[in-house]
């Protein structure tokens, strides 16, 4: 009986070790991993790549003549609305009051966002005028922390010595996206969620979902 026991004592000693074993293989595989996608996918990159894809885009419609502002929401959609994640954007917008929404609620409160951004983005390349030089430049302080990223730009347009900053707010589920832009300061979400939670704290949720529907409904 005794020998059963000890049999039985080790199996399940090594057992332990064999799982423990496992385990740290995962880990590091798992850390292998993530270096790697830091290595050919870092936010830096993806955030350059999305503001010179743009810009060029606009240097291309300012160069025909064709930087309307709806040309240029068009290029918005095209160019800029693949790399955002509304989502992100949405929950930090109505954090507090997202859990409480129903799925017909969300969509409400998405298409005024996507409006929104578009109008926001809109108005700031707008005001990029003279575009025949571009230069644009990582800021290589990165702020990191898990799949969050803060990434800020450095632009310059031509001769001008004059440096816009434009700093986005990035997270990574497959590839970056980009949940949030600060421009002159301002945070856009940041912006919308002082909105929403001044008009929710003086008329409540409802009223606010019941505004957002009527002015989507009359554009």
């Amino acid at each position: 009986m005794k020998k059963i026991i000890t049999i039985v004592a080790i199996f399940f000693i090594n057992s332990i070790f064999a799982a423990s074993s496992n385990t740290e293989k995962d880990n590091t595989t798992n850390e292998v991993a993530q270096s790697v996608i830091e290595i050919i996918d870092p936010p830096g990159a993806a955030a350059l790549t999305i503001i010179v894809d743009s810009l060029s885009s606009l240097k291309e419609l300012k160069k025909h003549n064709q930087s309307t502002i709806e040309n240029i929401k068009a290029l918005i959609n095209v160019k800029l609305f693949p790399h955002l994640d509304i989502n992100t954007a949405l929950k930090i917008s109505l954090k507090g009051y997202w859990e409480d929404l129903d799925f017909k609620q969300r969509q409400v409160f998405y298409k005024y966002i996507v409006q929104s951004l578009v109008n926001d983005y809109a108005a700031i390349l707008v005001t990029y005028d003279n575009l025949d030089s571009i230069n644009v430049s990582v800021d290589p302080e990165i702020v990191r922390k898990d799949n969050r990223a803060l990434v800020k730009l450095r632009i310059t347009f031509n001769d001008d010595p004059k440096v816009t900053i434009v700093s986005l707010k990035m997270i990574r589920s497959n590839r970056w996206k980009v949940y949030d832009v600060v421009f002159s300061g301002v945070s856009l979400v940041k912006n919308y969620r002082s909105q929403f939670k001044s008009y929710i704290r003086r008329n409540g949720l409802e009223a606010l979902i019941e505004k957002i529907s009527n002015k989507l409904d009359n554009v």
